[in-house]
């Protein structure tokens, strides 16, 4: 059985593998996530799921690496991760008392057999309204600053979901019903 690494530095990814029961490590990539003009949302997800499992399986070719990606979108704009809390308030209001869509982007790859699998899914979330001072209090949290679209619907920001139509662990950052019958094949 070949070894499993996710390249990531993300903790929700870690926690949603080990609830999944997979075996891994972690290595983070250190990849810049940049947005391309003109590119699909799903071609960009899947285009910086891949780069992050490329970087890290140079230095693992025998392992079978995870990359992932998740962003929110809205509007024809890609929300990631605020850079200040008025980002975050600005997100924040954008998509409250709306619908907006969850993308995550998958790649396995694996050097020594040349194996390189990469896809991604949308879950619609529609949030419930918030008033200006409700997004000041919750953004002082802190929960916003590294989530993207600025809240973790695993975390307090629950409260603000009303509903999802997809994947919950999409939403937290890796659609692990989709991933596991993936690596099942190269176990």
């Amino acid at each position: 059985m070949k070894e499993i690494i996710l390249a990531s530095g993300s903790p929700r990814r870690e926690e949603l593998l080990s609830q999944a029961g997979i075996e891994f490590r972690k290595v983070i990539s250190g990849c810049d996530e940049i947005e391309i003009a003109g590119e699909s949302v799903s071609t960009m997800v899947e285009r910086l799921a891949l780069e992050k499992a490329q970087a890290v399986v140079q230095l693992h070719p025998e392992s079978l690496v995870i990359g992932a990606d998740t962003t929110v979108y809205i509007d024809g704009a890609v929300l990631g991760k605020p850079d200040s809390e008025q980002a975050a308030c600005s997100m924040l209001q954008l998509i409250q008392g709306r619908t907006h869509e969850v993308w995550g982007g998958i790649a396995l790859v694996c050097q020594a057999n040349k194996t390189q699998e990469v896809w991604s899914h949308m879950t619609r979330v529609t949030m419930v309204e918030m008033s200006e001072s409700e997004i000041r209090r919750y953004v002082a949290t802190g929960e916003p600053m590294d989530k993207a679209g600025s809240y973790a619907i695993q975390g307090i920001g629950l409260q603000y979901v009303a509903s999802i139509e997809g994947s919950y662990s999409n939403v937290v950052g890796l659609n692990i019903a989709s991933l596991l019958p993936v690596i099942d094949t190269y176990r």
